[in-house]
């Protein structure tokens, strides 16, 4: 047997053991998630354990207690630390930063810094802090440079290092498991936004990705367990969840805001405002001098499922705080039909032909972004969003067909 089966045998094994369904459930239809399910079988998963949690404001009930304070308070599992990603386990710091170490008020857990830490340095903290098995649940918006992928990556290759446990809890993601979409990274442009290659959009859960990574990316894989949820289909958005949408980070409010960011989250990468410091990070996007041009040239390309608004707002930080600029909303007005990845690089293309003013970030950052220098490139060169989008269909295709090797639901 191959590696990769071998893996997929073994670490789906636990996670697909059915749970009766609760009372008043017609069908055991309503969604639950891993972590309900693992509470609901006593935290067998985690008995004679001392165990640490990676997580942060997301890891939440459906009635909104984290769950790092329900775990503390039940005898059935042996909760002794915390680890926090970016923002922080409390989810106080900004994009870039973390919360450090300290004791945690609420229960006087120890929480660990994750951020920007991996390999034997982080392996060392998983050390020091006594825990046999370290559990990771997070919840994700579906996009390759969204770091709280990487810091489950980071973690997994850490706890083998350290010989610990690793028991990943899954969560929906809220724009769907469908079809991956848009360029995969190519691995001499490897950072923290995006460590191996997959697709810009990946359309997996964390479970999913955290086998992925197993099978394909990490050296040696760890002992791996992930609980799965009940109830959830791909073709499902967050809302159809019926859980609570916690902001996984300060710019990440709503279910909207992950459903277009896979896409403008690129326009951090030029000298465009991408939102910040309004009240819809990602869906508005603008600069001093755009004008109703932009909108109607955009609205020219006949992306589905979205609209562009013309728009003048004033951010209150980050690119243009304090001043009025003009710019485009997204409406997108079917889901189903959205193309995030498409409609971020048409919105790139016809930035660049109506302003003049347009400049790429002086680090490249968008190299790292999309994940190779093409997409720059072939935009200052004049293609069209047609043209960039074709060129990465065949590594795309590849991708697709590795990823459904590791698709749980």
């Amino acid at each position: 047997m191959s590696r990769r089966a071998l893996l997929a045998a073994g670490t789906a094994a636990a996670a697909l053991t059915p749970v009766p369904a609760m009372a008043g459930e017609a069908g055991g239809r309503r969604l639950r998630t891993g972590f309900e399910r693992l509470a609901e079988g006593g935290y067998a998963q985690l008995r004679g354990q001392r165990t640490g949690i990676v997580t942060n404001p997301t890891g939440v009930t459906r009635d909104v207690r984290h769950i790092v304070d329900v775990m503390h308070a039940d005898d059935h599992v042996d909760l002794i630390a915390v680890f926090g990603p970016e923002h922080g386990f409390r989810g106080t710091a900004q994009a870039g930063g973390s919360e450090g170490r300290y004791d945690d008020p609420a229960t006087g857990l120890p929480v660990y810094d994750t951020y920007l830490k991996s390999g034997q340095p982080l392996a060392d903290i998983f050390t020091a802090s006594g825990v046999d098995t370290v559990v990771f649940d997070i919840q994700d918006v579906g996009a390759r440079f969204y770091t709280y992928i990487w810091t489950l990556y980071d973690c997994m290759e850490a706890a083998q290092l350290a010989g610990k446990r690793f028991v990943v809890l899954d969560r929906p993601n809220p724009v769907t498991g469908r079809a991956a979409q848009g360029p995969v990274l190519h691995k001499e442009f490897a950072t923290f936004v995006g460590r191996q290659p997959i697709a810009q959009a990946h359309g997996m859960t964390v479970t999913e990705l955290a086998r992925l990574f197993n099978g394909e990316f990490l050296a040696k894989p760890v002992e791996l367990e992930t609980v799965l949820m009940s109830g959830w289909k791909r073709s499902e958005f967050y809302d159809a969840s019926g859980l609570p949408w916690v902001p996984p980070s300060p710019n990440m409010p709503t279910p909207d805001t992950a459903l277009v960011y896979s896409g403008t989250c690129l326009f951090e990468a030029t000298n465009l405002s991408e939102g910040r410091g309004t009240t819809r990070p990602f869906e508005l996007l603008g600069a001093e001098g755009v004008d109703g041009r932009w909108a109607r040239e955009a609205g020219r390309l006949g992306l589905p499922g979205v609209h562009f608004r013309e728009a003048y707002f004033a951010p209150t930080f980050s690119k243009f705080q304090g001043k009025t600029i003009g710019g485009v909303q997204i409406h997108v007005h079917d889901r189903a039909a959205y193309d995030p990845v498409r409609t971020g690089i048409g919105l790139l293309v016809t930035a660049k032909k109506v302003w003049s003013g347009f400049t790429w970030r002086s680090d490249n950052w968008i190299d790292k972004l999309t994940g190779s220098t093409r997409v720059r490139s072939m935009i200052d060169a004049g293609a069209t969003t047609d043209e960039v989008v074709a060129a990465w269909q065949d590594e795309l295709s590849a991708f697709r067909q590795v990823r459904k090797e590791y698709l749980l639901y």
